[in-house]
């Protein structure tokens, strides 16, 4: 038996329940493992309160990334004892996710995280983390430099904001942070290294033809106008 947060649509409702499982019950994948830990996101947070159409089938695991040991193995690249970290693939919306104790996953959605990294760090940094420091690669691969000016991060006091405004000031970069939380500003300067903050309603209306470039780049964590 092992525990989870298991997602439920029937005749009695839409409904998030903490149930006892047998492990007869998880998913036939060749890779099955104790979970350590699993990061609360965003659209875990939707799934479980019913707030948007995340989850399609049923019942659903929710957590759509985790970090855990292998306890048993169909697959060539991964052994009994293995440290493994899954984000993305749809779990938690498509396929049980990692907010319970134990997952059955493919092989090939597994990863190994680094091993400077304890399983408490690796999960810390999260989806969130792999994200923000995708979206910093992808800057550096086009050629973007701290000497070219500012940078934006929309969504700044978020999950991938916060990691984007970190990470690029820690590589040299002004960074200027976008936030509709104005209790957040002290936070994304002193801590995070923000070298000023706009209030996202400058960014809340189309911009207009041939208006004066003001970055250098942006991360843009949130979408449209923001």
């Amino acid at each position: 038996m092992f525990k989870a947060l298991v997602i439920e649509n029937d005749e009695q409702g839409y409904r998030s329940l903490l149930k006892d499982l047998p492990e007869s019950q998880l998913p036939d994948h060749d890779v099955t493992l104790d979970v350590s830990y699993s990061s609360l996101n965003y659209k875990d947070a939707l799934a479980i309160c019913n707030k948007g159409p995340i989850v399609r089938h049923f019942p659903m695991v929710p957590g759509i990334d985790f970090v855990g040991r292998v306890t048993a193995s169909r697959h060539p690249d991964w052994k009994e004892d293995d440290v493994a970290l899954l984000t993305g693939w749809g779990v938690g919306e498509k396929q049980w996710g990692g907010l319970a104790q134990k997952a059955s996953v493919s092989g090939d959605w597994l990863v190994r995280p680094p091993a400077t990294l304890s399983p408490l760090q690796t999960m810390a940094i999260g989806t969130a983390g792999l994200t923000a420091m995708l979206c910093v690669m992808a800057l550096e691969k086009q050629g973007i430099t701290p000497e070219q000016g500012p940078v934006l991060v929309t969504g700044a006091s978020g999950g991938v904001g916060s990691y984007s405004v970190s990470l690029l000031a820690r590589l040299g970069y002004q960074v200027i942070a976008s936030s509709g939380r104005t209790s957040d500003h002290a936070y994304l300067i002193e801590t995070l290294g923000a070298a000023s903050v706009i209030d996202r309603e400058e960014l809340s209306q189309p911009g207009k033809p041939l208006a004066k470039e003001r970055w250098a780049a942006a991360i843009d964590s949130v979408g449209s106008h923001t």
